[in-house]
């Protein structure tokens, strides 16, 4: 399965990845919507197989991939093209 992430909810104060608590997603295949917390989707990623991006506007593309920081919990952001980037936080907020 693959989704696309469409919006994002920060915990309170926070601005950072690191502070995505819930994403929204679509399954491109059913056209299924719902969400899920951020280690959900952390562990979907790394023990499911499971792919998941972002898509602006224009059509661009960016892979969501999961972060494991030397000390706090794992977190997701996209990258592309060799770049990490920060579409993850350019979605709307719930």
């Amino acid at each position: 399965m693959a989704i696309q992430i469409t919006a994002v909810r920060l915990s309170p104060g926070g601005t950072t990845h690191e502070h995505i608590t819930h994403l929204w997603w679509t399954d491109q295949a059913s056209g299924k919507t719902d969400h899920s917390t951020r280690a959900t989707i952390v562990d979907w990623i790394e023990n499911q197989s499971g792919k998941a991006h972002t898509s602006d506007a224009a059509g661009h593309r960016a892979e969501v991939a999961v972060v494991t920081p030397a000390r706090g919990d794992k977190y997701l952001r996209t990258h592309a093209d060799g770049v990490w980037t920060n579409n993850l936080l350019a979605l709307p907020r719930r």
